[in-house]
């Protein structure tokens, strides 16, 4: 019978009209419906059991955590909705995790878990397969909405409701669960509305634009610093524009990496913590922000030394203000506010993105010179070379993730994804999963061996999709960064794992592995050659970085 006889077909039509080729789920008995309905597999006849052409494919995960994970991963990339579906009770509490992740970095996306059947629930049964007294309870303190539709209608409608809320700014992950037996019963009547993947909502503040205007205009020196929410404004274009103009410097947060090429004469691809950034900011008069929450870990918990004065635009007006600061806030879309600002501020002939060369070649001539820091240096220059242009860098919080997090320069926006909105160890290789498909294009992951075994089971998933995603596994023997925050004790606690043997598990999964010593031409080599396969490859590097100022335990270092 047709994929739209059951609620669960309506539900992957709807993902579909979003945006969504793919969904990541793993199946259990209560949301069969879904398998039953969609596609699975590489092949689109397998396991298609009857499924319509322009369904999104179903991609089965091997953990629940993973399923969310990569949809998180294909949000980003993409720039769409992600979609993961997991089943009920503990299926959904794995999820909630990486669920977390996603509320924190603001990602679009919707997750959709199944619940007991309704019949058994009017029945008065008590302790059913999986039943939890309030499973949609877990999502509610991290999710922009949570919807549990109990009828045919009403999970079609929610589910449309969900993808609305999710993309409308300012973005965030929402929550969706549906009884078994809904998923499974037959399907109401198509939404006529199928452009599910809604316009941004574009508040506009013209009085605090021309008010943010004139601050700018009068200050004699302005920095810049640019977020996500620049990138989710699709406003890369005018951010340049306006840099341009004032003869600013442009900082980028994590999540703002690409949004000036690494030629452009006006970016700082470094860190704020690193002192000489630090002290070119502390430098200008006033500092527009854009698209950020001047955020903790990038403001070393608002230590950082900033301008005076502070124009801050963001889509969240409960965003706006920044404590111990006087700030003049506009509440406004981020493309909105860089193209009116484009328009009103006038060209300067001078500025501090003069002094951006001299600031950054000295910023790396010291990390390179110091021998603590030469290897770090060495792995963002072999990643800058061989990944910024090709692929898409997604990264762990591990010592090797922090260095390429904030000193990588991204050939574009969406190019490199960190999980530091919740700084969710474990985030890159599941992650990978979805960004292979939402990127379009290879995807290089960093991640410590403690890290790495967090998902071990999705090396499956890889080499059953075959998808193009290199694992770059810097094994220092346990958790690096814990190690080196214990410096001062007489011995590290917890920190020295027992790790598998990298190379010999990806070939168990059928996946090429290559196992180096240290940071250089070998790693380069390895690297290159995974890259340019277009397959799942795996490279383990035995080495231990040094952290970066990124790090909280480096934050006031002399």
């Amino acid at each position: 019978m047709p994929t739209t006889s059951t609620v669960a077909g309506r539900l992957l039509e709807q993902m579909a009209a979003a945006g969504a080729a793919t969904v990541y789920g793993l199946p259990g008995v209560h949301n069969l419906a879904f398998w039953r309905a969609g596609r699975i597999g590489q092949d689109p006849e397998d396991g298609h059991d009857g499924a319509e052409d322009g369904l999104p494919r179903i991609v089965n995960v091997r953990h629940e955590q993973t399923a969310v994970y990569a949809a998180d991963g294909f949000a980003r990339a993409s720039g769409r909705p992600g979609f993961a579906l997991v089943t009920t009770g503990p299926g959904a509490a794995n999820a909630a995790g990486a669920f977390g992740e996603a509320a924190a970095s603001r990602s679009p996306v919707v997750l959709v878990a199944s619940e007991v059947p309704r019949a058994v629930v009017e029945a008065g049964v008590r302790g059913a397969l999986h039943q939890s007294s309030d499973q949609a309870g877990m999502f509610r303190p991290l999710a922009k909405a949570v919807f549990t539709p109990r009828t045919p209608d009403d999970a079609v409608a929610d589910v449309a409701a969900a993808i609305r809320q999710a993309m409308t700014a300012p973005q965030g992950p929402v929550y969706v669960d549906v009884p078994a037996d809904v998923l499974g019963a037959p399907a109401p009547a198509a939404p006529a509305d199928r452009a599910l993947a809604a316009p941004r909502v574009v508040p506009q503040d013209p009085a605090g634009l021309e008010q943010a205007a004139a601050v700018l205009a009068g200050a004699a020196t302005v920095a810049v610093w640019a977020g996500g929410g620049v990138v989710q404004a699709d406003a890369a274009a005018a951010l340049a524009l306006v840099a341009e103009r004032l003869r600013a410097p442009v900082l980028t947060t994590f999540a703002g990496r690409g949004l000036l090429p690494p030629e452009h004469p006006c970016l700082v691809p470094l860190p704020p913590h690193e002192p000489e950034v630090e002290a070119l900011l502390a430098r200008a008069e006033a500092l527009l922000v854009v698209g950020s929450e001047l955020d903790g870990m990038n403001t070393k918990n608002l230590s950082l030394a900033l301008p005076p004065a502070v124009v801050n635009v963001n889509v969240d007006p409960g965003r706006l203000a920044v404590p111990g600061r006087a700030v003049h806030g506009v509440a406004a879309d981020a493309g909105w506010a860089l193209a009116e600002l484009a328009r009103r501020l006038p060209g300067r002939g001078s500025g501090l993105a003069d002094d951006v060369p001299r600031v950054v070649a000295g910023v790396w001539r010291r990390l390179g010179d110091d021998p603590r820091t030469a290897d770090a240096t060495r792995l963002v220059g072999i990643v800058q070379d061989l990944a910024t242009a090709r692929a898409t860098v997604v990264v762990d919080m591990a010592i090797a993730g922090y260095w390429l997090a904030g000193y990588l320069a991204p050939a574009r926006p969406r190019r490199l994804q960190y999980p530091m909105g919740w700084g969710t160890l474990g985030y890159a290789l599941p992650a990978s999963v979805g960004a292979a498909a939402g990127a379009a294009e290879p995807v290089l992951v960093v991640c410590g061996d403690g890290g790495a075994m967090f998902a071990l089971g999705e090396l499956a998933t890889l080499a059953q999709e075959e998808l193009p995603v290199t694992v770059l596994v810097v094994d220092d023997g346990g958790y690096g960064m814990l190690r080196f925050d214990q410096r001062h004790e007489a011995a590290p606690r917890g920190t020295d794992l027992r790790t598998p043997d990298f190379p010999a598990l990806a070939a168990a999964f059928g996946i090429p592995a290559e196992d180096v010593e240290g940071v250089g031409d070998p790693l380069a080599r390895a690297l290159g050659r995974a890259l340019s396969s277009g397959e799942p490859r795996l490279v383990r590097c035995r080495a231990a970085l040094f952290p970066p100022r990124t790090t909280s335990p480096r934050w006031h270092e002399t």
